[in-house]
């Protein structure tokens, strides 16, 4: 579960949107999660609405004008109901006076009132892209994401197969490390998965025989990625002899895993001496590519031969 307290989201947001604290100080120990936001129809920040209420309200001259224009009863009628709506803060924007009836509100119901100086679609516009990543549906997976050409890529396999001399070729070879051992992963939109790395394994890099190594400090900024997202699962396996002769040479049918309820393409690389896999991601990476532009290599292939076999020239 994602979930962030109002006084984390005051002090993160703070400085950039010019907020200050005016009342309900008494609501900062409440916390909004994605579970709550999912189970309610409300939406997540808007302006102010009665309708259909925001977690977050923000109030602009327009809105305030509105509600400094009801009549009493009226105006009681609609402060209730936004009592009601489990509202998590106000936000008054653009210099607009602050309304007595939401002041009243605010200290009696412990909803955080906040004002900033910047604009109201400008307030939405920034704290939009914070909220749906703070609020993110996360996990964490066991493996080595990287940046290569350009696409998220996740090296996973069992341990010891080899990942992290793989990551360190790859680096070696001009791609960025995000995160090794540990990729914190958030989907922060329908069909999106971002990968990051904890803040405690940030740079580093751990390989059998040499330890931790700080790849920003032994190859250059370039080498090294806050975030990435991740498009394609690179799954090392370490196949018997049995098992490597039963792999299917000319797989038909792509191959997927679920996190987070998206659908992520997975390449299944047997390890075997003298493979070279830094190579080999390479070549899955620009495939793959290539395959979501339209071109595919391997259905190219098969209707090629299936050409040819209709022509009477194979037997």
């Amino acid at each position: 579960m994602s979930q962030i307290k109002i006084s984390q989201f005051f002090e993160d947001k703070r400085q950039k949107l010019g907020l200050i604290w005016l009342a309900g100080q008494d609501g900062g120990e409440k916390y909004l999660d994605d579970e709550d936001i999912a189970k309610s129809t409300q939406g997540v920040i808007g302006h102010l609405n009665f309708i259909h209420p925001n977690w977050i309200q923000v109030l602009g001259d327009t809105e305030v004008n509105y509600l400094n224009g009801l009549a009493p009863a009226s105006l009681e009628q609609h402060m209730q109901r936004l009592a009601g709506s489990r509202l998590w803060c106000f936000i008054i924007t653009g210099g607009a006076a602050m309304p007595a009836s939401i002041e009243t509100l605010a200290n009696s119901a412990a909803i955080p009132l906040f004002c900033s100086p910047l604009s109201s679609l400008e307030v939405i516009w920034l704290l939009r892209p914070y909220l749906g990543r703070v609020l993110a549906p996360s996990t964490n997976r066991h493996g080595v994401l990287l940046d290569v050409l350009g696409l998220g890529v996740m090296i996973t396999g069992d341990s010891g197969v080899g990942k992290s001399e793989l990551a360190l070729e790859l680096v070696s070879r001009g791609h960025g490390l995000v995160a090794d051992d540990v990729v914190e992963l958030y989907r922060i939109a329908p069909e999106t998965l971002e990968g990051c790395c904890p803040p405690m394994l940030r740079d580093f890099l751990e390989v059998r025989g040499l330890g931790m190594l700080n790849i920003r400090t032994i190859f250059g900024e370039t080498a090294v990625r806050r975030k990435k997202n991740m498009k394609l699962i690179v799954h090392l396996q370490k196949p018997s002899s049995a098992d490597l002769s039963s792999l299917e040479r000319l797989p038909i049918n792509d191959v997927s895993e679920s996190i987070l309820d998206v659908n992520v393409r997975k390449v299944i690389i047997p390890v075997a001496a003298g493979r070279n896999l830094a190579v080999l991601v390479e070549a899955a990476v620009r495939n793959y590519v290539l395959q979501l532009r339209g071109i595919d290599s391997a259905q190219e292939f098969l209707t090629r031969h299936q050409d040819e076999m209709e022509n009477g020239k194979l037997e």
